[in-house]
Order: structure tokens, then C-alpha cells, then sequence
């Protein structure tokens, strides 16, 4: 087939946003690429095409400069214009490219790819009783806008590429506040900054695990936190948890080879219980004997409701086998991506350089919005008011449900964090609660969904449900509960 007659029935849409001479050299490419012209061919002259496609002439020199510049066409004024003869024969008879993948992944890349299937992410507009959700309501959006305009009216040297490890001031005012707050024993030297605690838990378990290494987490659990262990290729060991947290004891005896732990002694997700001190030592000690690391997940510290917050695990350690993890999204707002890890002295280097290949450095304008926000005190007013507006609103929900679901629901541990898991009463189907009380408005998050997938039927948990009271004024929470109330009457 002559080119004119291949080029003459190129598709030209005169109604696309499209300027023509894009999609001109578009359809010159592809048909290029196809094979259907072939290398050394020649094409008509730029005044021929014009005709044969009712285009400009201009059109037309401007769809050949992009090819020619690109390397597709080649020639010059009087000999012509031609497919450039130094391209590879493209198979004319090849099959269309399918839409899935031309090469399978790897086998770490399956494991990368399938890591967060399990996670929910939250959808739609905020209601009741949305989980693990901090009060964007109560942040003081106008003071952030502030200090962060600040910066960008006075840029400086610091925001160029900066140090992995994060924005020292920030380290240093974390410091002060860990060791005041939540007795963590640290220099700003041992804390580095993160896109988020999860980013902390990948980077501790790409540096510490090998396949095959055996770790200990929480059945039921928070599901991102196992994620980057199955990413690593590790070997996730479940453990169950009763009023007083991990049981360390049976860890022990079914996983006694296990090179890491990772663990939420101040309040688990979702059952809401505090670890004893007796079982933060027995895994303290256990640790140190078989040269473990202990990863101490806080998610959610700041907000204890019957006392000042417990002081850390890491503050007990003796043997430098606990590593503290911590978040600022859960205190200020999601969107914010900034969390923080306090490691060992001789792990910080590594961390540090591991930190680097992954993403250089955490976006330092956050950072040092951050720093003067804590700097100014604004850090710990909102911690406080914060504390107190949750207070209130976990006293609504209580309330609510002693009033109107109280031979339905048997309520856990309330004294910490942003959320109250509640056990049901009577026979209900989880999964039926949660699709008819969503087409009423209200978002439940049933407790089987924290259920690891890697769990043995010791790590089983009763069904119920997990209520994020947090993110919610005490209206709506009592709204929500009575149409809980009606869902859980119907479901029975």
C-alpha cells in the first residue's frame, strides 16, 4: 500500500480540544510503530497532505518538524520526506498489546502489590462513626495557614534538599516533648522523621528483617501495620490479646525464633486495652535475651481520659532493643504525612541512609510548619483542647449507648484513644449491621476486619464493631446511635 493511501485515512477529530497537528503526528507515529510504514518509506509532500486530509499546510510542517525531531522521520528540501531507515522493522502482525501486564511481577513485587489489599481507606464525607479519625473540626487551620505563609514569604537555604534524618529543629523541640510527655529516653540525633509512622514500620522492616524472620504482632490489629512485614517477606506471627494486652507468654511458646515485635502497649487497636506493666517487662526481657527488636507502635498516646498518658515501653528499656514509633497525623490531621521514629544510637545511621533511598527527605515546608507550631505552643493547646472535646464526645457516645443499646452492646476499655470497640449482646451478623446501618448514613467498621490474615483461631475475636467518636459533634453521635439502635432491632 502507498503511503498516501495509508496517511489519507488517518482519523482526524476537528472537534477535539486537540490541536490537529498533535493528532497528526499521533496518527504518523502510531502507524509508524505499527509497521504499517515501514522504515525507509517516503511520505508525500507536505502540499500533496494537505490535500488528501483537508488540513493547513502549516498543520501539516508542524506534525513532520515533532517527527523529525524525534527521530521517526528523516530527509531534507528536494529529496523528500522519509520513515527514518535507522528504525527497527516493527512486526505488522503482531497482536494488540493486552491490558494486562507483558511480564508477571516478581515475587517481592507480589508481595509489595497485595501488602495493603486489606486496608480500608475511608471514602465519602465524614459521619458518624467514623474510625481512628482525628477532629479536623477543632484544628486551628487559621494558625497553620499563618506560620506557613511566614515561610514562604522568607524562603531560605532550607529548602533545598535537606537533611534525611528531617528538619533538626523539629527533632529537637520532639525530643523535649517524648521525654516530657511520654518519658521516651532520646537526643534529637536519635529521632528521624518520616512520611507517616508507616513509612517508619517499612523502613524498620526493609533494614531488620530477612525473609523468612519471624515477627510478633497483634491478632486483632491494626491491618497497615503488618503490611510492610508481608512486603519484607517476613514470617508474621499472630498473637492474641486479652485485657492485658499481647500475651507474651504464649508468643513465647509458639514463636520463640522470632527477630521482632511489634507491639502497641499504651492502647491496641481495636480492643482498647492498655499492655500490664507485668507484660511490658516479661517483654522486655524476653527481647533482650534473644536479641529482638521491639517496635513500640503510640498511634495515639496524647489522648488518655482518666489520667496523664502512660509512660512509654521504650522508657523501660535497658537492653536498646525498643525502637519508638509515633505520628502527627493522628494528633493534627491525616493529610499532614508526618511521623517519626526514636532508634537506637547505632541504628540511626542506617536508618538514615535507608530513609534517603526511599524519598531523600520528607517535604521540609510541613516540617518546618511543624516546628513553628510546636515552638509557639500552639502544639500543645490544640493537645489539650483536643484531649477535652474528645473527652466530651466519648461521654456522648457512652451515654448514648447505656441509654438506648445497652442490652445490645457490651462496650471495652474507654479510658484512651479515638474510637470504643463494643461486643455485641445478642446474635448479629457483622457484615448485615455494617450494609444496612451504611444506607442509613452511619459508616461502621466491624471487628472481624482487624482480624490478620495470617491469624490462628486463638487470635479469634467475639464480633462487635469498632465507633470512631472522636471526628464527631455530640449531636450527630447521638443521632448515630439511635440509628444504630433501629439497625441493631432489625438485624437481630
Amino acid at each position: 500500500m502507498h503511503s498516501s493511501d495509508i496517511l489519507a485515512a488517518l482519523p482526524l477529530d476537528r472537534g477535539a480540544p486537540e490541536p490537529l497537528f498533535r493528532q497528526l503526528y499521533a496518527g504518523v507515529r502510531d502507524a509508524i510503530l505499527r509497521g504499517t510504514l515501514g522504515p525507509g518509506m517516503q511520505l508525500p509532500p507536505t502540499r500533496e497532505f494537505c490535500r488528501l486530509l483537508g488540513v493547513s499546510r502549516q498543520t501539516v510542517l508542524n506534525a513532520y518538524d515533532q517527527l523529525t525531531a524525534e527521530g521517526y522521520l528523516s530527509g531534507s528540501v528536494g529529496k523528500g520526506t522519509f520513515v527514518s531507515a535507522h528504525l527497527p522493522v516493527a512486526a505488522r502482525d503482531a497482536a494488540p498489546a493486552s491490558t494486562g501486564l507483558l511480564r508477571p511481577l516478581s515475587a517481592r513485587g507480589e508481595e509489595y502489590a497485595c501488602a495493603m489489599a486489606y486496608v480500608r481507606y475511608h471514602e465519602g464525607k465524614l459521619r458518624a462513626f467514623r474510625a481512628s479519625m482525628p477532629g479536623i473540626d477543632l484544628f486551628p487551620f487559621d494558625t497553620w495557614s499563618r506560620l506557613e505563609a511566614r515561610r514562604w514569604r522568607r524562603p531560605d537555604h532550607q529548602l533545598g534538599y535537606s537533611d534525611p534524618a528531617g528538619y533538626l529543629p523539629l527533632r529537637e523541640l520532639l525530643c523535649v516533648y517524648l521525654r516530657a510527655s511520654r518519658g521516651v529516653n532520646c537526643s534529637p540525633d536519635q529521632i528521624v522523621i518520616t512520611s507517616g509512622s508507616q513509612q517508619a514500620l517499612f523502613l524498620l522492616s526493609q533494614l531488620l528483617l530477612a525473609p523468612g524472620d519471624g515477627v510478633w504482632i497483634e491478632s486483632p490489629g491494626y491491618q497497615g501495620a503488618s503490611a510492610p512485614l508481608f512486603a519484607a517477606s517476613a514470617r508474621v506471627c499472630t498473637v492474641p490479646v486479652d485485657a492485658e494486652g499481647m500475651d507474651v507468654d504464649y508468643a513465647a511458646r509458639h514463636y520463640p525464633d522470632a527477630k521482632m515485635v511489634l507491639a502497641t502497649p499504651s492502647h491496641q487497636l481495636p480492643l482498647g486495652v492498655t499492655m500490664s506493666l507485668q507484660r511490658r517487662l516479661a517483654l522486655l526481657r524476653w527481647a533482650g535475651a534473644n536479641k529482638a527488636w521491639i517496635v513500640e507502635d503510640d498511634y495515639d498516646s496524647e489522648y488518655r481520659y482518666t489520667g496523664p498518658p502512660l509512660a512509654s515501653l521504650q522508657s523501660l528499656d535497658r537492653t536498646g532493643c525498643a525502637i519508638y514509633v509515633g505520628t502527627l497525623s493522628k494528633v493534627l490531621f491525616p493529610g499532614l504525612r508526618l511521623g517519626y521514629l526514636v532508634a537506637p544510637p547505632a541504628l540511626v545511621e542506617p536508618l538514615v541512609r535507608a530513609k534517603a533511598v526511599v524519598d531523600r527527605h520528607s517535604p521540609i515546608v510541613a516540617q518546618m510548619v511543624m516546628a513553628d507550631f510546636m515552638a509557639g505552643g500552639h502544639f500543645g493547646r490544640h493537645i489539650k483542647r483536643t484531649r477535652d472535646a474528645y473527652a466530651e464526645r466519648r461521654e456522648a457516645l457512652l451515654s448514648a449507648i447505656a441509654s438506648e443499646l445497652d442490652e445490645e452492646l457490651a462496650c471495652g476499655p474507654s479510658d484512651a484513644g479515638l474510637d470504643l470497640c463494643v461486643h455485641f449482646r445478642q446474635p448479629h451478623d457483622e457484615a448485615a449491621v455494617v450494609r444496612d446501618a451504611l444506607a442509613k448514613g452511619v459508616e461502621l467498621r466491624p471487628l472481624s476486619y482487624y482480624a490478620n490474615r495470617a491469624a490462628t483461631h486463638a487470635c479469634a475475636v467475639a464480633p462487635g464493631l469498632l465507633l470512631g467518636f472522636s471526628a464527631i459533634p455530640p449531636a450527630e453521635i447521638r443521632q448515630g446511635v439511635s440509628v444504630l439502635a433501629s439497625v441493631l432491632r432489625k438485624t437481630r
